[in-house]
């Protein structure tokens, strides 16, 4: 298996585990073609997606993997760390952090701040 393809794989893994969705289809969700979907992700859901990354690294780490069946169950577990952590974001403010909002629009420090107003 390719290193690109394989990266691309386990990518999608912790982005399923976090968000519910690849990026792919995060993306999509946000109505982006071609654009970085993290440069079009609010503070939370960046945060999130590196918990998920980081996790995941500690893991493959920890466990000593290096085949691809463990890196993928790592994967997993560490986009499971970031989406249970989600969920409780979620369940104490009353909505979803995953959003449709995007920079498209609005310049970066722009959409930024209107959140930051919206959250107040």
């Amino acid at each position: 298996m390719q290193t690109e393809n394989a990266y691309a794989i386990l990518t999608a893994e912790i982005s399923k585990a976090t968000f519910g969705m690849t990026p792919s289809e995060y993306k999509r969700f946000k109505g982006l073609n071609k654009e970085n979907l993290r440069d079009h992700m609010d503070d939370i859901e960046i945060i999130l997606t590196m918990l998920g990354e980081a996790t995941t690294t500690r893991f493959t780490k920890e466990r000593d993997s290096t085949s691809f069946p463990k890196l993928k169950e790592d994967a997993k577990d560490g986009g499971s760390v970031a989406g249970s952590t989600r969920k409780d974001i979620e369940e104490k403010l009353g909505k979803s952090v995953v959003s449709k909002d995007n920079f498209l629009e609005a310049s970066e420090s722009q959409k930024r701040l209107a959140h930051k107003k919206k959250m107040k």
